[in-house]
């Protein structure tokens, strides 16, 4: 400022040292100023928004244990068998969508999450599975602090369900092996081990499980090993602790540790070997078959609530008809179906077949997406002892529904002894059984009230499985078959047939309004 006002009042002008000259910005486009100052005004503003960072491009020439080491497991990683990604088949889009914001949510929060079970096996199959378990270290109770949509279930075993509508993902700690810490004798009150963690009975079952540990002891922990195999959407690996993905390229049901003493902490995982042997079209492996027939007792000790869930599951996996031969061959049906298989001594006897036929019809129907219920089952299953009850009673004379109802009542009562039914389904088996008397047409009051029962279906159904047996019902089901498709007069007129002699009814026609005098 004061050489400037020399310069103006004197006119002299002083050398100053030049400054060197600044290169010339580039000329920028209007876009690239726009972009640029938004990036500004985004570094000043800090960004609220969660962005969940994808997993960094695998380099095909990494060795995955690194990938694994960077999950910081607590693992022995030689000790584990790793499959990356470009050497499976399974795909985030053939995984339910619940499942993945259950794992993505627990491994933003920190947590070690993983798919489990049998979800991993069916998708290495190819197949789709229906339900996606997720293992985890987080405890179930910072499990359910993390989902609203979630409540922790089970005393022996806690486990939390986060419900997304009518699909539950189901969400377990990591389990660890441990002692005994006590031991209850049989028939001893349980009372005192409500707040325990772990506890067994004196036979070797596990009461109460709740010890947690790491993903390998967790590994070990589960049934079998085709059960064990572990999926992360970190890198996208497969984790083999238990030598699972040999047995299933040789299709074989194979228990983790000793068979019987695996057998006896659960005597459920009988009723699970056959199952997945059936559902999987899998052998099972001779050291974990051999102890079945001599454990097979054990299953006495299970409460007949949990024994009709899993008869469900047995018989809902698509391979009934495969089940019900396997749980004969084991000698298993004979502690789930006492009252039926002291009746199955033919199996050429139509009630035998009837319930062949049962168990086909429930596999075809699973197969085009139809839904099946249990009443429909055990009302197949308990067919046999119905009849040889009824026959008992009166011989083989047709039974009045007094007799009917006083039967079936019996046998209902027997078969609880060894599974629950819940109420709901024993008063749909009483419906279908007692529509198969009223199916027999004799008038139209008759048919009109077999006709618009609310299981009519289900009982007409069970008719026609009657007749395919061998049942001589002189064309019982063909009759009704016809009579649904006719048209209404054809129905009446099918219905006047059935009094002989008698003429068929006239149509009344509506009186015509008499003309006014208009």
């Amino acid at each position: 400022m004061f050489k400037k006002l020399t310069r103006l009042l004197f006119g002299k002008t002083d050398k100053v040292d030049a400054e060197p000259a600044r290169p010339a910005a580039p000329a920028r486009s209007a876009n690239t100023r726009d972009s640029q100052r938004r990036g500004n005004q985004q570094e000043d503003k800090p960004s609220h928004r969660k962005t969940r960072q994808k997993p960094a491009r695998r380099n095909h020439a990494s060795d995955p244990r690194e990938d694994l080491r960077q999950l910081k497991l607590d693992i022995d990683v030689s000790k584990v068998t790793v499959v990356p990604r470009e050497q499976h088949n399974i795909s985030r889009k053939d995984i339910s969508p619940s499942a993945l914001k259950v794992l993505y949510r627990l491994n933003d929060a920190g947590f070690q999450s993983f798919l489990v079970g049998g979800g991993v096996r069916d998708l290495l199959l190819g197949g789709h599975p229906k339900d996606f378990d997720i293992s985890t270290n987080a405890t179930p109770e910072e499990v359910r602090d993390l989902f609203r949509n979630s409540r922790v279930i089970g005393r022996r075993f806690k486990i939390v369900h986060v419900r997304y509508g009518r699909e539950i993902i189901e969400v377990t700690t990591f389990r660890a092996h441990h002692e005994i810490e006590t031991e209850v004798d049989e028939g001893e009150s349980r009372k005192h081990i409500k707040h325990l963690d772990s506890a067994h009975s004196s036979s070797g079952m596990i009461l109460r499980d709740n010890v947690y540990g790491n993903i390998a002891e967790d590994a070990v922990r589960r049934d079998f090993t085709v059960n064990a195999l572990y999926y992360t959407t970190n890198h996208f690996m497969i984790l083999d602790f238990v030598n699972g993905l040999p047995d299933i390229d040789q299709r074989l049901i194979r228990m983790i540790g000793d068979p019987e003493t695996r057998y006896r902490e659960d005597p459920v995982r009988i009723l699970r070997a056959i199952r997945l042997a059936a559902k999987l079209d899998f052998g099972i492996e001779k050291n974990t078959e051999k102890p079945i027939t001599n454990l097979v007792g054990l299953l006495e000790s299970i409460s007949s609530a949990r024994l009709f869930d899993e008869t469900v599951k047995l018989f809902t996996n698509g391979q009934a008809e495969r089940t019900f031969a396997l749980l004969r061959q084991y000698k298993v049906a004979d502690y789930l179906f006492r009252p039926t298989m002291a009746c199955l001594q033919d199996d050429s006897d139509p009630e035998s077949k009837l319930l062949t036929l049962a168990l086909r019809n429930t596999d075809n129907r699973l197969a085009q997406g139809k839904s099946v219920t249990p009443a429909f089952l055990y009302a197949a299953l308990l067919w046999p002892p119905l009849q040889a009850a009824i026959r008992e009673e009166i011989g083989n004379k047709i039974p009045t529904l007094g007799t009917l109802q006083e039967c079936a009542g019996d046998v209902i009562v027997e078969q609880l002894k060894y599974t629950a039914i819940p109420k709901r389904f024993t008063a749909m088996m009483r419906e279908i059984w007692e529509l198969q008397l009223r199916l027999s047409p004799r008038n139209r009051r008759s048919v009109e009230i077999a006709f618009t029962h609310p299981r009519f279906r289900a009982a007409y159904d069970f008719l026609l499985l009657r007749e395919e047996a061998g049942e001589q019902l002189n064309g019982l089901g063909d009759w009704w078959t016809r009579f649904q498709q006719v048209d209404a007069d054809t129905q009446n007129t099918m219905i006047d047939a059935l009094v002989p002699g008698k003429a068929p009814r006239k149509r009344r026609r509506k009186p015509r309004k008499p003309e006014s005098a208009d």
